[in-house]
């Protein structure tokens, strides 16, 4: 299958290769024991279900109670909704996975060599000439403690995707490939109706007013995993969503959740923007409007440097859960939003 990447991972200088008797590490670097790296863990996706090795499966479990959302916030009179929805932190009650907790624990670490390197070229500095004889055991230390922080942020997972879910998950990194090549992505992450004439006409007569930031779409996957696989990612800001063949990954700032595909729903739909930055050239553009608009939606006289702002056809893929995860993202192009939540789709 083309989502395989590599039959052999690297964490820092321990070395996990896949065999028939198991997950094997080595180090090849003097002073680091292999009891003292990330462990291996091995998840095996087929039609039957789904096998863990190294961790548990997650279990789903899905709470009574409504979804809190986050509070409102107030933008000029407009009431901007934040479109976050529950908390991470619920989200990891719901549905407890010791990968996870694994993928939690590397992202909470610190990283030291910057603070080691920084205090060796620091003291070079200061009792130079002769401080510079102190590179010579310095560098390495730092090149060792950059090591031991490489294998202490990573993660390790070996996947074996079969049958049917081989074949959905190699039409969804296909799609991602496909989905990386749009022009522009967005995450929105606040949006606000806009109620009185008033808000509507200095927002070029909008219905609603959006809060959104720039975002990326690749293969790669969360920044402490280290797999055999491509995972079809979605980058935010302080958002991302990361699609393995068991489960997606939501980061939400430095913490992470899982949930299982049979609770994520994914719909796409064509959006209506009103461009006030530069359009992309691969958007297309189904009208014009103006910056500040009369009652008819012509220009409005009163206002000097009324400029004339393209309207354009996005896509907007909208991901939620029953435990109340929410997130909201826009394409340059419709069909690259329809695109993603049909894979989504196929992997429940």
């Amino acid at each position: 299958m083309g989502f395989y990447l590599r039959t052999s991972l690297k964490a820092g200088p321990f070395r996990f290769n896949l065999s028939p008797a198991g997950v094997g590490v080595s180090a090849g670097v003097p002073g680091f024991r292999v009891g003292t790296g990330p462990r291996g863990n091995y998840v095996r996706v087929a039609g039957l279900g789904t096998t863990y090795f190294g961790g548990r499966a997650p279990t789903p479990t899905f709470p009574g109670s409504p979804p809190s959302m986050l509070p409102a916030t107030r933008n000029d009179g407009i009431v901007m909704q934040e479109l976050s929805g529950t908390p991470v932190q619920q989200l990891v009650a719901a549905h407890p996975s010791d990968l996870i907790g694994q993928i939690q624990t590397a992202a909470q670490r610190h990283l030291l060599w910057p603070w080691a390197a920084a205090a060796v070229a620091l003291l070079a500095l200061i009792s130079a000439p002769f401080g510079l004889l102190l590179l010579v055991p310095g560098l390495p230390a730092v090149w060792w403690l950059r090591q031991r922080d490489l294998a202490r942020r990573s993660v390790v997972v070996f996947y074996q995707v079969d049958d049917v879910p081989a074949v959905n998950y190699e039409r969804f990194t296909t799609s991602s490939s496909f989905v990386s090549r749009v022009q522009r992505v967005w995450h929105v992450e606040a949006e606000g109706a806009l109620n009185t004439p008033y808000q509507r006409k200095v927002n070029a007569g909008a219905a609603a007013l959006n809060r959104r930031s720039p975002a990326s779409v690749d293969l790669v996957g969360p920044p402490m995993l280290v797999t055999n696989i491509a995972v079809p990612s979605l980058h935010g800001r302080d958002r991302s969503l990361y699609f393995l063949p068991d489960r997606v990954i939501v980061r939400h700032g430095h913490r992470y959740a899982g949930l299982p595909y049979a609770a994520v729903n994914a719909h796409a739909q064509a959006q209506r923007f009103i461009e006030s930055d530069t359009p992309p050239t691969d958007a297309e553009c189904v009208g014009t409007t103006w910056q500040y608009t009369n009652k008819s939606g012509g220009p409005d006289r009163r206002f000097k440097n009324n400029r004339q702002l393209p309207v354009m056809l996005y896509g907007r893929l909208t991901v939620t859960s029953p435990d109340g995860l929410l997130m909201v993202w826009d394409f340059s192009r419709p069909d690259v939003a329809a695109a993603l939540a049909e894979a989504i789709g196929r992997m429940r």
